[in-house]
């Protein structure tokens, strides 16, 4: 029995020879690093700003709303007449309720358009990314957080960073 796994050992080791002989050209890419640091990031965020602007001030608005009728309703109770304390009542469950109407649909909309604009934003890293492992003939480029260590300069985050910088 020793002898059979000591011969499939020594069989899967020379059978993996060939492919350690041959070297091969990595690289490695910090993903987070480069969406944190490409001027686009910025721009798709003022893109946004400007695209949902409206109904982020609206929702805003409805939050405030609330809170001062919340405000009012502590401050104001011991003082109110049944009629007005009902009234207040409904005032708030009409502002909650627009409020999470509108909350929800804006945060919908939000993370799909985010989510829309980040795949845009994916491949335009992906092509940035396959031109320099073309350029300087990379056999393979890994993302960074799945390697444990590589030597700094085969990291190409700051290429890529570069490349997407003059692309704008």
């Amino acid at each position: 029995m020793k002898k059979i796994v000591n011969g499939a050992l020594v069989s899967l080791l020379l059978a993996g020879a060939p492919l350690a002989a041959q070297a091969e050209k990595l690289a490695v890419v910090d993903m987070n690093t480069v969406f944190q640091q490409i001027p686009q990031r910025e721009q798709i965020s003022n893109s946004l700003k400007s695209e949902f602007g409206d109904r982020m001030a609206e929702v805003q608005k409805l939050q405030d709303e609330l809170k001062g009728f919340m405000e009012k309703e502590q401050r104001d109770a011991a003082l109110m007449t049944e009629a007005q304390k009902t009234e207040l009542g409904r005032k708030m469950d009409q502002a909650k309720a627009d409020l999470q109407l509108k909350g929800k649909a804006l945060d919908e909309d939000l993370r799909r358009r985010q989510g829309e604009e980040q795949n845009k934003l994916l491949v335009k890293v992906q092509k940035a990314i396959n031109d320099i492992a073309k350029k300087e003939q990379f056999d393979m480029v890994l993302q960074r957080g799945a390697v444990i260590y590589v030597k700094p300069d085969a990291d190409i985050s700051s290429k890529v960073v570069e490349a997407l910088s003059k692309g704008q």
